[in-house]
């Protein structure tokens, strides 16, 4: 098998010196002419149902598009799944994989903490019939009952990076498949399928696209869920669009450049961090991995930090709002470096005894260079009270 970074290149794209273009083409269609009532009721009741196309007609976008079907191919073969369904955004896609989970009479879930914001908030509510149970790792086992569908894990977790041994976590969930968002290591630093992961999500609008303007989401997994994932799509209209996912396949290409790229520099702010006397913690894998998880799981610490400051909540809103160069801004794994307040934004909806601290800023970082990121934050904290610097 090629290198991970030859196929990030070349995934999907395998049949263009045969169709005599060098860029994959965007279909648009809607629609697509059946070339008689029986075949094309045939091709409806294949794709409906969760199937390729084999052959027959398309029948309608809502079932199936050959660009949505590239970057799905392609993603896949970087995560070394059978598959990959991609959805029109992250919360979309894992809400397929719960109304699955739903749908196979398990609705119960075991989640280990901290996810991002809007799983929890999902799961919190049980607005898709499903119930939950907050666990710690250790206590999977033992959380797992005769209607348990899924484990859901997260890492590293957002937002506070914390790793999780996936390969221990598939141990203690026996035979029930297990969820893992890899949103934050994208397949350039993980792949948890070779862990025993049977889900791979991504929020693919962040490390995927890569530069804050296309949304969407996508799973990696094996035969069986693909099948059952595509009829969820199909019947729920939850399709990727064709041109999000042109964009998507397009971010592949530079994926593990920018990735290596921003992780880097994340390496080198989170130092820098370190050392700053407004800084109650650092949180970062490349800082501290207990579990030794880096080389062994996940090839690097990754591009996404967190640090807590000693003045709470006011000093995290304070140095959020005098930034020049870093936007405050949601979302991550842009080319530009981005920070939020996880539990005044993306973690509001969390439960309180389950929010990030008060003074805690995440932050994405970019392909700035690190010396005028670090600066920027340095005039940051300079305009905070003299007490908190």
């Amino acid at each position: 098998m090629t290198q991970l970074d030859t196929r990030s290149v070349h995934a999907g794209r395998d049949d263009l010196t045969a169709l005599g273009v060098h860029v994959p083409p965007i279909d648009l269609s809607t629609t697509y002419p059946l070339p008689d009532v029986d075949s094309g009721g045939t091709s409806y009741d294949a794709l409906a149902q969760g199937n390729g196309p084999d052959g027959g007609s398309l029948v309608y976008q809502r079932l199936w598009n050959p660009t949505v079907a590239r970057f799905e191919s392609a993603l896949a073969e970087l995560e070394q799944t059978d598959g990959a369904v991609a959805f029109g955004s992250g919360m979309a896609a894992l809400t397929a994989c719960l109304l699955a989970t739903v749908a196979a009479g398990k609705p119960h879930v075991v989640a280990v903490r901290p996810l991002y914001g809007g799983s929890d908030h999902l799961l919190s509510t049980g607005l898709l019939g499903t119930t939950v149970s907050w666990v710690d790792v250790p206590g999977i086992g033992t959380a797992i009952r005769p209607d348990t569908g899924l484990v859901i894990v997260e890492t590293p977790a957002n937002p506070t990076v914390d790793l999780v041994d996936i390969a221990a976590v598939v141990r203690s969930a026996g035979d029930v498949p297990v969820l893992v968002d890899s949103t934050f290591a994208t397949p350039v630093l993980q792949q948890p399928a070779r862990h025993g992961a049977s889900l791979v999500l991504h929020s693919a609008t962040k490390y995927l696209g890569g530069h804050g303007d296309v949304m969407g989401g996508v799973v990696a997994a094996g035969v069986e869920w693909i099948g059952r994932l595509r009829q969820i799509r199909a019947v729920t209209g939850g399709l990727l669009h064709p041109l999000a996912a042109y964009e998507l396949h397009r971010g592949l290409q530079t994926l593990p450049v920018r990735v290596r790229a921003q992780q880097a520099t994340a390496a080198k702010v989170a130092d820098w961090l370190t050392a700053q006397p407004a800084i109650e913690k650092v949180h970062y894998p490349g800082l501290s991995d207990p579990q030794e998880l880096i080389g062994r799981q996940q090839s690097g610490p990754g591009a996404v930090l967190a640090f807590t400051l000693t003045g709470g909540y006011a000093a995290a809103a304070q140095v959020a709002a005098s930034l020049r160069l870093i936007t405050h801004a949601v979302s991550l794994g842009g080319v530009d470096t981005l920070i939020q307040h996880p539990a005044a934004l993306t973690h509001r909806l969390v439960p309180p005894d389950a929010k990030p601290p008060a003074g805690l800023l995440r932050l994405s970082l970019g392909l700035e260079d690190p010396e005028d990121l670090t600066a920027d934050l340095q005039q940051a904290f300079n305009s905070l009270p003299q007490r908190d610097a």
